[in-house]
């Protein structure tokens, strides 16, 4: 009879909740087991953070060596060593790798390697990675954070070309000559800038009628134009019909019948859930028609000992969140807390150059929420820093309530987007209003000292 390993704990997935939870019931004296099919730390450190912000840097700094010149500087000439960019990379994920599984070295908690299934609601069957065999365990509670996957979308002929994804794209040791991308997203906007920059021509291609479709037309608007000034051509409001080999290439044919031929092909529309695999059904959690784990405002399935976190509850795609995620957990299930995931605030940045920092409602979803809202914008090119440093292009948006002068939400594509709106995030937090802002002394020449004037010329 197959024995059945018993843990008060099971982790399924070592994504950046279930990682640091699986050390918390530990220290709490519980007996845990961690189960991961592929690579210790989840997406961020493996497929997501880490890597991207490391080649992005790379491609920065190819940036301002080839545009030294607008500042004085000549620069007698350079070249991208794709191999070395690529292996940095490596180094990179392989040192916060180690950091992670170096947690497990104690054998408590127990880290099994292998794809889990669930069995019924309490039992999960591993299949080890190293032997094949299937091994039993038992867990009184069990957390999901099995994280997303590329989402590819059903293209004629896409499954006949050796097309890319995230993971795949970041493992080339060359230049792609012309780069096509499908998707104008988060992913999209960020591969697209960092290969023009290392050496690639690339085309965007996205099916709605602005990059970035969850933000403000102006603020979308403004991104694309600093793309396109640096030579990536983006095409919206178009849809691929079908792919094809060319003649050594490419050939990417769009519903209004626009040929596009390139060299590669970047697949970035989206992401799906790592759920199919689970055999969810026979623990009785449900999930919705995309796949994601359904779970409560404490992150609690169906079943009331399973929970999950991370990108496969289908909420926000972030890093921040998934630990915030085990915040969540970790007060309330050991500390008897009741924090909730509405209870929190959600930035996120598009590490695009310039940053785009966002927090808090857009103009546009302010006002279908019915929200008496006043605007303010303001240009980087009337910020003294950005003009001193050579960064001026893009914008800062704030939207305000009109009645209690709370702020609402921020947008600031800039020089350093992501640190101005992790600023007005804090004044959120604290509820605020905007007239602080404009009468605070802040140190001169700063980026921060954009906030004495953003406020200044609101419009409802």
């Amino acid at each position: 009879m197959e024995t059945i390993k018993k843990f008060d704990a099971v982790m399924l997935g070592s994504g950046q909740a279930a990682n640091p939870l699986s050390s918390a019931f530990t220290k709490a004296g519980q007996r845990v087991a961690l189960v991961e099919r592929a690579l210790v730390a989840g997406t961020c450190i493996n497929y997501g953070c880490t890597p991207t912000k490391t080649m992005i840097a790379s491609a920065q700094r190819a940036h301002q060596v080839r545009t030294a010149g607008e500042l004085g500087i000549d620069v007698s000439g350079f070249q991208v060593n794709m191999e070395r960019v690529r292996q940095r990379k490596r180094d990179m994920v392989k040192s916060f790798r180690s950091g992670s599984e170096r947690r497990f070295e104690s054998g408590s908690p127990k880290l099994i390697r292998g794809e889990a299934s669930f069995v019924s609601p309490h039992e999960i069957r591993v299949r080890l990675n190293e032997s094949g065999e299937e091994q039993r365990i038992r867990g009184e509670l069990i957390v999901i954070d099995t994280g997303t996957s590329p989402k590819i979308p059903p293209i004629e002929g896409l499954k006949n070309v050796p097309y890319l994804d995230n993971v795949s794209l970041m493992e080339l040791g060359e230049v792609p000559e012309h780069l096509l991308i499908l998707g104008g997203g988060y992913i999209a906007v960020e591969f697209g800038q960092m290969f023009r920059r290392l050496g690639s021509q690339v085309t965007m291609v996205e099916r709605s009628k602005h990059l970035l479709a969850n933000e403000d037309d102006d603020v979308a608007s403004a991104l694309t134009q600093i793309l396109q000034e640096e030579g990536v051509e983006v095409i919206t409001d178009a849809e691929a019909a079908m792919v094809s080999d060319g003649n050594r290439s490419i050939r990417l044919q769009l519903k209004s019948g626009q040929t596009l031929e390139g060299s590669h092909l970047l697949v970035a529309t989206g992401r799906t859930p790592n759920t199919q695999e689970l055999n969810l059904r026979a623990a009785g959690v449900e999930t919705d028609d995309r796949g994601f784990v359904r779970v409560n405002e404490q992150l609690q399935t169906d079943v009331p000992h399973i929970y999950a976190a991370g990108d496969v509850t289908g909420g926000p795609a972030f890093t921040h969140v998934s630990y915030d995620d085990y915040r969540i957990l970790r007060d309330n299930l050991l500390q008897g807390g009741q924090r909730k995931t509405s209870d929190r605030m959600v930035p996120y940045v598009v590490y695009t150059d310039p940053q785009l920092g966002r927090v808090g409602l857009t103009e546009r979803d302010a006002r279908k929420k019915g929200k008496q809202i006043k605007v303010g914008r303001m240009p980087m090119t009337s910020v003294a820093r950005a003009k001193e440093t050579g960064e001026a292009r893009g914008l800062m948006k704030v939207v305000v309530d009109a009645e209690s002068d709370l702020i609402l939400g921020v947008a600031a594509l800039g020089a350093e987007g992501g640190e101005i709106m992790s600023m007005l995030q804090i004044a959120m937090m604290g509820k605020l209003k905007y007239q602080a802002l404009v009468d605070a002394v802040l140190a001169h020449p700063t980026y921060a000292e954009s906030l004495n004037n953003v406020f200044s010329d609101l419009k409802e």
